[in-house]
């Protein structure tokens, strides 16, 4: 049965309960797991990651205008305080680069330091209204993750 014959039938409410969307009864059929919502129902960690999202950040640092060096050290201290602190979401202001000439340094140090840092979790460029590609926000993982 392929997705057009299963949404027919689930738009006139045959073979699949009012509950259940066509894209569902489709995977079941097709015995395929949707892993984004399993993991979501399983772990808890989509509601998490939901309210994480929504939440201002523990601390914030600006290390624009530092050199890379100045910057990476100024990183390490940060984030050894806030893994002490039990910090949960940090923001780290770094810049765009509009002054310097070819890529943004400092951008380019924070993403190397993040991949390199063990209790660096998830991350990404904040919102255009605060900062946009000039901040980066960063979700630090639970101590018990990071070991």
């Amino acid at each position: 049965m392929d997705f057009g014959e299963i949404l027919k039938k689930w738009e006139q409410g045959q073979g699949c309960s009012s509950r259940k969307s066509a894209m569902d009864v489709w995977l079941e059929k097709n015995e395929i797991t949707d892993k984004d919502a399993y993991l979501q129902k399983s772990s808890g960690r989509g509601e998490y990651r939901r309210r994480m999202m929504n939440t201002k950040p523990d601390a914030v640092i600006d290390i624009h205008g530092n050199t890379s060096d100045e910057a990476w050290i100024a990183l390490e201290q940060f984030f050894e305080n806030a893994k002490n602190s039990n910090y949960e979401k940090l923001r780290i202001i770094h810049g765009k680069g509009n002054h310097t000439q070819g890529d943004a340094v400092l951008s380019h140090t924070v993403r190397r330091f993040l991949e390199q840092c063990s209790y660096a979790g998830e991350s990404g460029f904040e919102k255009s209204i605060k900062g946009g590609s000039g901040a980066t926000w960063v979700l630090l993982k639970k101590v018990r993750d990071a070991d």
